[in-house]
């Protein structure tokens, strides 16, 4: 493992393994999925890194290898040869015993893809992201907030080495990661177009304006905005399609999902310099909904927003169980109800609201509402 214990992930891996035929173990690069998923014991025979030469060359027949092996069988780097997937889960599926797969990997296309021609296809897909508050400690909020998720640049012993550690994160990821993934995309324009986005962080995504910002056509743009994605650089946001009838926002939110490239993208030179400034409130928004997502383990399907044109809105709207709960995220030390929560409230019948905010005290607004400070974010829970 890292420095990092990233003890709930890790326990949610191990009853993952035990019970489901395949687990895919997803996430950004660099984020930490290998040293989880070492974490876990195999055979040595089992283990397969589709980076080393030597392994490929072993999986040259892949049904014949892995129909040999027996107990846990990992794949890390399963992106590189995406074909492997349906290969394992066929085997996982045909043997019905004991032995599982465990594929590790950047994108999930080739997952999501699977699990759309069989739903019922016994794949749990864990998703790894950058570090919360419980794995970082909450008396880190403003370095968290600052620096971001990923483990050297939160770790990093100044914030200009952070922001060094950022950028050639972003630049590796662009100029080394995708070209060995056979993506072949203009290195500068994805460049120029993350920075767009970051510059809209937080906004309904108007896909002509940014095509025609961008200088390509609107498939173009969206094409790069759903493989920034997959690739788990960005979020979208989906609408939530209720609400008393009123004309609804139905363009999807987007946002870079680590506060810390985010910041880094937007030429930050420091926390100051966030803290003063007009983006302030969305940057918040986008690292507290991250955090929330991680500490409650929402995927991507379970998450919507919701908005009016007349300027209603709601940041996250989740149901759970029967329930349906709403969140708006405040940069403010004040946090108080507003009209916007009031009508999404009424409109949505939203059982409870809950403002998280950068404090340290949690405490009821009015009836169905409350305020939630970061420090307690690590321990919130939903019904």
């Amino acid at each position: 493992m890292s420095e990092f214990e990233r003890l709930e992930l890790q326990r949610e891996l191990e009853a993952s393994v035990a019970d489901f035929k395949v687990t895919a173990l997803l996430g950004a690069p660099r984020i930490g999925k290998t040293s989880l998923a070492k974490s876990l014991k195999w055979p040595e025979e089992n283990f397969f890194d589709l980076e080393n030469p030597m392994d490929q060359a072993r999986l040259e027949h892949p049904s014949a290898v892995l129909g040999e092996l027996r107990g846990l069988v990992v794949i890390d780097g399963f992106e590189r040869q995406p074909d492997l997937f349906p290969v394992s889960l066929e085997l996982a599926k045909r043997w019905g015993g004991p032995s599982r797969f465990l594929v590790v990997g950047r994108a999930s296309a080739a997952v999501r893809k699977a699990m759309e021609v069989d739903p019922d296809s016994g794949v749990n897909v864990i998703e790894v992201g950058g570090l919360n508050v419980q794995e970082a400690g909450a008396e880190n909020r403003d370095r968290l907030w600052w620096r971001g998720g990923l483990p050297e640049s939160f770790a990093a012993a100044t914030d200009e080495e952070s922001m060094r550690l950022r950028d050639a994160y972003l630049q590796i990821f662009l100029r080394r990661d995708l070209p060995s993934l056979g993506i072949n995309l203009p290195a500068e324009r994805l460049w120029r177009f993350l920075v767009m986005v970051a510059q809209h962080h937080g906004q309904p995504w108007n896909s002509s304006a940014r095509a025609a910002e961008l200088g390509v056509s609107h498939p173009t743009a969206r094409s790069y905005l759903n493989f920034l994605t997959e690739c788990s650089m960005l979020r979208q946001l989906r609408p939530f399609a209720t609400g008393g009838g009123k004309r609804l926002v139905k363009a999807p939110k987007v946002y870079v999902r680590d506060s810390g490239l985010l910041h880094g993208l937007l030429e930050f030179a420091s926390i100051e310099a966030l803290e003063s400034s007009p983006l302030r409130g969305v940057s918040w928004e986008g690292f507290a909904l991250e955090q929330l997502a991680s500490l409650l383990r929402l995927k991507a399907d379970e998450v919507f927003f919701w908005g009016t044109h007349g300027g209603a809105e709601i940041d996250l709207v989740v149901e759970r169980r029967g329930q349906r709960f709403g969140f708006d995220f405040r940069a403010t030390e004040k946090p108080s109800v507003t009209h916007s929560m009031t009508i999404a409230k009424a409109d949505l019948g939203l059982d409870r609201v809950i403002v998280v905010y950068p404090g340290e005290e949690s405490f009821l607004l009015k009836a169905g509402m409350e305020a939630l400070g970061f420090a307690a974010l690590g321990s919130f829970e939903l019904p």
